[in-house]
């Protein structure tokens, strides 16, 4: 099983990273094969909305997308973790998810939707942030949904955390470590 997995956060070693960390290490102990993206330390162009993917599926632009356009054909299971900021994923997330319109016009223009593949496909969406209002988990998990949907993962857990801001505040949350490491483990259970 393929797993492939977007960090969005732009702090190392914070409470976003020490999440999918935990949510990681479940899945090596596994054996399964994962691949981690930092997408604050790639090369990722802003979508233009310039149209040129409506009728091949195919992004014209060509930076550090092309390697995460490839992992996301060949992953089975598929993690998201980002911090909330202003109610919304990171905009390294939001970036790489606009990108993704490529996917978007593949599936919904020219009727060729990503294949399942023999274990399906699954995600994990690890939210984490200062704020304690739940509009934040609710909008961006709306955006984290239409991605999902988009690169034909038909379901995902969530997993969010507020009013932990402080770098690496969520080490003081056990809880909230040992839930992400189950769902780490859950993720690439086979059913």
């Amino acid at each position: 099983m393929k797993v492939v997995a977007f960090n969005g956060s732009p702090r190392v070693d914070g409470n976003t990273d020490i999440l999918l960390r935990e949510a990681l290490k479940a899945v090596g102990e596994t054996g399964h094969e994962v691949r981690l993206f930092r997408l604050n330390f790639m090369n990722i162009k802003p979508c233009q909305d310039c149209g040129g993917c409506d009728n091949t599926g195919e992004c014209i632009f060509s930076d550090d997308m092309n390697e995460i356009y490839a992992a996301i054909r060949e992953a089975d299971r598929i993690i998201l973790a980002s911090p909330i900021f202003f109610f919304a994923l990171s905009a390294q997330a939001k970036a790489m998810i606009d990108r993704c319109q490529s996917f978007w016009c593949e599936k919904y223009l020219l009727k060729k939707p990503i294949a399942g593949g023999p274990h399906g496909r699954k995600g994990l969406l690890l939210l984490v942030g200062g704020m304690k209002k739940e509009i934040g988990v609710q909008c961006s998990e709306e955006t984290a949904k239409a991605f999902f949907r988009t690169v034909s993962v038909p379901e995902h857990k969530t997993l969010s955390f507020l009013g932990v801001d402080a770098k690496g505040a969520i080490m003081e949350h056990p809880a909230a470590l040992k839930d992400t490491f189950e769902a780490g483990r859950a993720l690439v259970e086979l059913n």
